[in-house]
């Protein structure tokens, strides 16, 4: 059975208090403390089920709708008094070394923060609990949680990145091992695989700077938090234009050195097929059937023949292989 609301509660003063009831009776209790907030954490809602929740707060539909529909770069808009907030999530696929993308959304208002997540990466239950177990941090209200929801995602980006990173090393290893199968495919997946991390975290660093810079005023209290944030976005930032700059360098090494690996065996085959020219050139020469030709019925024709292919090839063998070509 699929769970759409993962969970729910109201936090006051840094504390935890159940919700007795539905949705509604948490907001309506939420509104009558000035100092709480609610917290709905839903999974991969549809439209009917996310229509409680957007009629409830008043939400505008075309957030609703972004919600509901996912696929939506990393941004921060405003709709009225209420912010909404679209996060990539990444996660690691060992067995494949591919990096999957989902997202989290979050609807960020005075006394409620309603997130939306995506695909299995980055679930929010840790980060609920780590939250319930810092109470000044909670005391901030809902921008807390959109500060810890966004240091969550983004601490696990710089894990991404350093699995990548591994990939990347493992694929030099492999372009330099003269033994190695021709990994052009691989280095073309995984550069596929850094172009939508990119994709992911690049739009996300306007989105921490607006807020650092103190333009979202529902964040006035928590830019130092966000400020920590940002320095580690900037960090994976970097790391990933150094992972995607060091896979165009590797790709180029590895057509250098497989062009090079292709000209060294169409030498070899030439020098061969040159030593092997000479014995078929004079066998060629004797299969002709010609009466007069020379020492053809001598006894010893026959093994001067063969003795001269043979010095012929010594002789071309050695010389191709002191120049390198065998």
């Amino acid at each position: 059975m699929r769970i759409v609301i993962v969970d729910r509660a109201i936090y006051a003063d840094g504390t935890r208090r159940a919700i007795g009831g539905d949705i509604s009776d948490a907001f309506d209790v939420a509104r009558r403390d000035p100092g709480a907030f609610v917290w709905i954490g839903l999974f991969e809602p549809d439209e009917a089920e996310f229509d409680l929740v957007k009629e409830e707060l008043g939400l505008h539909p075309l957030a609703a709708e972004d919600a509901v529909s996912a696929h939506q770069r990393p941004k921060l808009e405003r709709y009225d008094d209420t912010l909404f907030i679209v996060l990539k999530t990444l996660t690691y696929i060992d067995e494949t070394s591919d990096i999957e993308v989902g997202e989290i959304m979050l609807f960020l208002g005075e006394q409620f923060v309603v997130t939306v997540r995506h695909g299995s990466g980055n679930p929010l239950g840790p980060v609920r609990r780590r939250l319930e177990e810092s109470p000044e941090l909670l005391k901030h209200g809902a921008t807390a949680v959109l500060y810890a929801v966004c240091d969550e995602v983004v601490d696990h980006y710089e894990l991404v990145a350093h699995e990548v990173e591994i990939d990347i090393i493992g694929l030099e290893t492999a372009v330099f091992d003269p033994r190695a199968r021709d990994v052009t495919a691989d280095i073309y997946s995984l550069k596929r695989e850094v172009l939508e991390f990119r994709a992911a975290e690049d739009p996300l660093i306007p989105v921490m700077d607006e807020i650092v810079r103190g333009r979202v005023r529902e964040c006035a209290l928590t830019r130092e938090y966000f400020r920590d944030v940002l320095d580690h976005l900037l960090r994976v930032d970097e790391q990933v234009d150094a992972h995607n700059e060091l896979l165009n360098s590797v790709l180029n090494a590895h057509l250098a050195l497989l062009g090079k690996r292709q000209n060294e065996d169409m030498r070899k085959i030439s020098a061969w097929a040159a030593i092997i020219a000479v014995p078929t050139a004079i066998a060629g020469i004797y299969g002709m059937n010609f009466d007069n030709m020379p020492e053809l019925h001598w006894t010893f024709g026959y093994p001067l023949v063969l003795g001269v292919m043979a010095v012929v090839c010594v002789v071309l063998f050695r010389r191709l292989r002191k120049s390198g070509w065998l």
